[in-house]
């Protein structure tokens, strides 16, 4: 009988974006087959920044940068479609245009999702509390502390969010047991009193 050679699983980054005229957060994921591996989050801090034009250059820099340094296949970005205060969403949407910018700058494919969306994804609650995707994440990615701002998980979230989107996790109801067997790091082992 001949040697079966398995195929390479190949390997997709997805750069995740939490726009922000303050802070920005981004959340960096290798996918390996149907494993998600986390390789950086964080923010990036414009607060020291009085000048609204001068965060948007910053805005477009780090992120040029980011993709620089960790050659994404795609960017996902969490873009809120409405807000009360219309100069806030004003400058929302600048921020959210330079980060669009920096990706398509090195021709990156952006994909945008509304923030209940990255919730029920992540969390299985359109209405969660960044606290709690903040927490679903620790647990998915075996992070030990809270970041201080959960502007950097809620863009991890957004990468979680566009790689559940795109099939990775399309389980049927008959399939629990080998989902549970091929994803052992995807459960949590609690113990009952």
């Amino acid at each position: 009988m001949g040697k079966v050679e398995k195929k390479p699983v190949k390997e997709k980054i997805i750069l995740g974006l939490d726009p922000g005229t303050n802070v920005m957060g981004y959340g960096i994921l290798a996918i390996q087959g149907s494993r998600m591996l986390m390789i950086q989050y964080g923010v990036i801090n414009m607060g020291k920044y009085g000048d609204h034009a001068l965060k948007l250059k910053k805005i477009f820099e780090r992120v040029l940068a980011l993709v620089d340094e960790y050659k994404p296949d795609e960017v996902a970005l969490e873009a809120p479609f409405f807000g009360k205060n219309v100069q806030s969403m004003l400058k929302l949407g600048r921020a959210q245009g330079v980060a669009m910018s920096a990706a398509l700058y090195r021709e990156i494919p952006i994909t945008e999702y509304a923030p209940k969306k990255v919730k029920q994804s992540v969390t299985g609650n359109g209405n969660a509390s960044k606290e709690q995707v903040a927490r679903m994440l620790m647990q998915i990615f075996s992070i030990k502390e809270q970041p201080k701002l959960l502007d950097a998980t809620d863009a991890l979230a957004v990468a979680v969010c566009h790689h559940y989107q795109n099939g990775a996790l399309k389980i049927k109801a008959s399939s629990w047991s080998s989902f549970l067997k091929d994803n052992p790091e995807r459960v949590k082992k609690t113990v009952l009193p």
